[in-house]
């Protein structure tokens, strides 16, 4: 009985105040002369910050064309934008900035729904060896990693030098399908000279970029390595969560002036591959046995990093360069 007798309450509670909230924005509206979504673009800056409140306002709306136009096919982002102008009763000669800032938002908004389905395509797809594209992304992994050791045989103890964990790498790429392999190549490739530093001191931590005086200082006696090719997997795993949780809406909203596409999501992860090596290097790990400990600490100090609205992780090496300047 106290149980329903609480639910009771909180029932009403939820209707008076969403009551008392559209009461309070339409006298709001009275006062100011413009709509929510007007002071949302005016009030606010360009940015996650903006896009996030715009997102909200669209899916709390009371009508359902607000609710569903942040569900539209890109294509159709300019119908939907009239839409809104005519719902709302806005003039857009009168109010031309709001257009645009409103187009800006929605295409963020649509995009980032659709880099999760890109990315989750990917990651449903499993590694194919009878897939010549798939096995020709595979060696570009290897040439990019180790381009003065030539592989002796597609099925080889080589493939454990970049971190995998047998003779075959297609089995290590299971959990995360193709999307691990892209994300590796995509580092690879493009932050080469960054991949191969990783890669090295992923093997012979002891020896990293690190001076001798600053090993010292933190008295870094044992230095665990780790697999290179695995926790990229492991990384690409955790981008993949706090891309489907919403978490790096705040960081593509800020860097991606419209449509966040997958190679922000690749950018993001050679970030996350970056920091995650230098944070387990602070970490000190008594041996590997931590890793789940160590991921689990850097995941949550990333998440704690995105709360912030102004938030963006900047990168400071090639493949992020256009994002800082964007």
């Amino acid at each position: 009985a106290s149980s329903l007798a609480r639910m009771f309450v909180q029932v009403c509670l939820y209707f008076y105040c969403k009551c008392l909230w559209r009461c309070l924005k339409f006298v709001v509206r009275k006062l100011t002369g413009q709509c929510e979504l007007q002071r949302i673009c005016y009030n606010t800056k360009p940015g996650a910050a903006r896009t996030m409140k715009i997102e909200a306002s669209l899916k709390g709306s009371k009508s359902k064309r607000l609710q569903t136009s942040i569900n539209v096919h890109p294509n159709a982002i300019e119908k939907t934008i009239d839409d809104i102008m005519e719902l709302k009763r806005i003039n857009p000669d009168i109010h031309p900035q709001l257009g645009v800032s409103l187009q800006a938002c929605l295409l963020q908004i649509v995009g980032y729904r659709n880099l999760i389905a890109e990315v989750e395509k990917l990651r449903q797809e499993p590694y194919d060896s009878e897939n010549p594209q798939h096995e020709e992304m595979l060696l570009k992994l290897w040439k990019c990693l180790k381009p003065n050791s030539p592989l002796k045989a597609r099925i080889s103890k080589q493939w454990c030098e970049i971190g995998f964990q047998g003779d075959d790498p297609k089995t290590d790429f299971r959990g995360m399908g193709l999307l691990g392999l892209y994300n590796l190549v995509y580092f690879a490739e493009w932050d080469t000279e960054i991949a191969q530093q990783v890669l090295t001191d992923s093997l012979h931590p002891k020896y990293s970029q690190l001076s001798k005086a600053e090993w010292e200082k933190k008295k870094f006696d044992k230095a665990i390595g780790y697999s290179f090719a695995i926790v990229g997997i492991n990384i690409t795993d955790l981008a993949y969560n706090l891309l489907v949780s919403g978490a790096l809406k705040t960081h593509f909203y800020n860097v991606a002036p419209e449509v966040p596409t997958l190679t922000h999501f690749q950018q993001t992860f050679c970030y996350l591959m970056h920091e995650f090596h230098k944070f387990w290097i602070d970490e000190d790990p008594l041996d590997i046995m931590e890793f789940s400990r160590v991921r689990e600490k850097f995941y949550k100090r990333i998440l704690r990093q995105l709360q912030n609205p102004e938030m963006a992780l900047c990168p400071h090496f090639a493949a992020s360069e256009s994002l800082i300047n964007m």
